[in-house]
Formats: structure tokens, C-alpha cells, sequence
């Protein structure tokens, strides 16, 4: 697979990227400069500026048989969109797209953008609802406190390892990768009965999380780890998507330890700054138990996201 554009997501261009990904509230966690450098090799991501947008291309992983390569919602910086030069923007896209013996698709399109491309291109496309790719949104307040008694459980369980296990909640550092890293590949070999699909994403994701861990504080990740008797046993990574969300790329903790998974959420959430509102715990892929996972902490709102294709192509 090759990159679609020019450019790749490097950390020297964290600046321009921002001033677009920041032009419009499109809420989706993929949409944020920590998301995209995270997986901008894994997903083959690259961007070019066409006409008044940033496009930004990559390649999904989600589909197993085929991976096709498709575009973000062209970004824009204004906070507005033109819907004659969008329209130019997406038809050039396309032919850079096909030009390259690839079809044609706009993806982890937010709910709000569907009357903007329809308004750039009436009639042309056809949209598909995306609900594998649907983001989680929880209110901060509901997971630091837990209350009532669809959180009963997870209370229970929280309880039972402050009753039980003395910790250390830290800051995670780049200078600490390396034991990072050593946590990470234990969390992978416990793993056990996954599907290949399954495993192959773990896999990439641990090359990913290998080269986030050296970047921490470069590209601004918000980062914690439990130490429990000085050694790293669950760690969380997010990131800034918005002024009041959080995002919660990567959670994961060992589960020899029972509530474990429910202390490093709690605790992130009470470090994070007074003024953010909301985590955003990002997409379920369609992973059956995922869902129910993201489900149980009950969240507050949905981040739909759709396909967008031309009619002409179907």
C-alpha cells in the first residue's frame, strides 16, 4: 500500500494540522492531531492541501478482506465551507484517488458534515451509516463518581482493589518507554483465543504504542500509569480532542488484578483538567465485547459517523 499524498504526520507539522483539525467542532476522535500521529503508520496516513482543505488520506483495517484506502471530511480552517470550492476540493481528491487505480470514499464523516457535502455535491453521493466507528462520550462527573445502580458494579469492583492493592497513580513519561513497552508485550501474551484479525491489530498497535511512548510529551498526550509495587500494571494514554473532551486512546491494565480496568479509568478522569466535561472513549470496531464494554459505562451521547461514495461508483 502506498500513502495517497505528499505529506506524512510528523511533529514538525503539528502546527498546521492543528490550526485545521481546531477550524470546526467535527468531534470525532480520529479528527485530533494525538489520534493521527498514534496510527498515522499503521493506517498509512497523509495529507495535502487541495484548494481551501486539508485532505487527509489513509487506509481502514476495519474491513478484513479488502483494504481500501479512503479520505477524512476535507478539514477546513475558517470554520465554514464554501460549497463550490469543496466540491472542487473532493472532485480533486477523487481524481488523485482513482488516478492511482484506488475507488473513492469519504469516511469517519460526523453526523453535522453530511448537509455541508450534500450541499457541495446534491445528489451525487450516497451515505452509509458507520456504527462500528461510532464514538463513546461519557460525562467526566458519571465516571469519577459511579453513581447509582447502573455503575453498581463497577463501584464493586473498584472497591474491591482499594481494599486490597497499595498503588501509585504517575504521570507517564517518555523517559519511562522502555518499561512501557514491557507492560505492553505482557498485556499481549496474556491474550489468549483471539481471532487472527484480532491478533494482527494488537500487533500493530503495539508498533504503534512503541513510538508514542517516545513522544509523549512532543505531541502532547495525556499519559498515566498505576505502579503497583514499582512495576507499571495498567496504563492509560489520551488526548486533547476539543476545549471540554478528552480522549481516551489506549486504556489497558493487567487483569490479575480484579478492578484494575476501573481504578486507571477513575483515576484518569480525576487528573484531567477542571474544565474538561466529557471522555471520549473512542470506537468499538464492531468487536462484540468491546461494545458491551463501552456500553456499561453508559455513555451520554453517541459520535455517529458515516461513508460517503458517489452514486456513480456504486
Amino acid at each position: 500500500m502506498m500513502f495517497m499524498f505528499e505529506n506524512r504526520i510528523t511533529i514538525e507539522d503539528r502546527p498546521i494540522l492543528e490550526e485545521y483539525l481546531g477550524g470546526f467542532n467535527y468531534g470525532t476522535s480520529g479528527l485530533s492531531f494525538t489520534s493521527l500521529f498514534m496510527w498515522r503508520n499503521v493506517n498509512y496516513f497523509s495529507w495535502e492541501i487541495i484548494g481551501d482543505y486539508l485532505c487527509i488520506a489513509g487506509l481502514s483495517h476495519l474491513e478484513i478482506e479488502t483494504k481500501e484506502p479512503f479520505l477524512f471530511p476535507p478539514l477546513t480552517r475558517t470554520g465554514s465551507y464554501d460549497p463550490e470550492s469543496l466540491s472542487a476540493t473532493i472532485k480533486e481528491a477523487k481524481r488523485i484517488f482513482e488516478s492511482k487505480g484506488y475507488k473513492f470514499s469519504i469516511r469517519l464523516m460526523p453526523f453535522q458534515m453530511m448537509e455541508i457535502l450534500e450541499s457541495a455535491l446534491p445528489g451525487q453521493l450516497k451515505f452509509f451509516d458507520d456504527r462500528p466507528n461510532y464514538d463513546y462520550v461519557y460525562r467526566k462527573r458519571d465516571l469519577i463518581l459511579l453513581k447509582g445502580r447502573e455503575y453498581h458494579s463497577k463501584k464493586n469492583h473498584l472497591n474491591y482493589f482499594l481494599n486490597n492493592y497499595q498503588f501509585e497513580y504517575i504521570t507517564l513519561t517518555s523517559d519511562m518507554a522502555e518499561q512501557a513497552m514491557h507492560f505492553i508485550r505482557e498485556f499481549n501474551e496474556r491474550k489468549k483465543n483471539l481471532s487472527e484479525h484480532e491478533i494482527a491489530l494488537l500487533k500493530m498497535e503495539e508498533v504503534a504504542m512503541s513510538d508514542v511512548f517516545d513522544n509523549l510529551e512532543k505531541v502532547g498526550y495525556l499519559s498515566a500509569a498505576i505502579l503497583i509495587n514499582s512495576k507499571i500494571e495498567a496504563l492509560c494514554i489520551g488526548g486533547q480532542l476539543n476545549r471540554k473532551t478528552v480522549t481516551v486512546h489506549i486504556e489497558k491494565a493487567n487483569i490479575n488484578y480484579r478492578g484494575l480496568y476501573q481504578l486507571i479509568n477513575n483515576e484518569f478522569c480525576k487528573h484531567v483538567a477542571p474544565h474538561i466535561k466529557y471522555i471520549n472513549r473512542e470506537e468499538d470496531m464492531g468487536i462484540p465485547g468491546l461494545r458491551k464494554a463501552k456500553l456499561s459505562y453508559k455513555p451520554c451521547k453517541l459520535v455517529e459517523c458515516h461513508i460517503a461514495i458517489f452514486k456513480e461508483d456504486l
